[in-house]
């Protein structure tokens, strides 16, 4: 099993967001430790090791690091802030 780690910059992000939508974000995130490609995830293009998942209007982009068996979420945020 893969532990989930949060970036400072995703932690800030993810803490930012209301309470209503930080409940409906965590278990998709924390279910990353057990099924790190879920239906509906996608490999980010440009960037090597990226993935994202979908949550409503919401995006988790995460990196997989095998070597540490660690999920390294990156960055959390509604769909139009979130990769900029």
């Amino acid at each position: 099993m893969y532990r989930v780690r949060f970036a400072s910059r995703a932690e800030r992000s993810f803490r930012k967001l209301s309470p209503e939508v930080q409940r409906r974000l965590d278990p998709a995130i924390m279910a990353l430790a057990t099924n790190l490609r879920p239906p509906g995830c996608v490999k980010l293009s440009g960037a090597e090791s990226l993935w994202r998942i979908r949550v409503g209007d919401y995006r988790v982009v995460y990196q997989i690091q095998d070597e540490v068996l660690l999920v390294l979420v990156v960055n959390v945020g509604h769909r139009r802030d979130v990769y900029r």
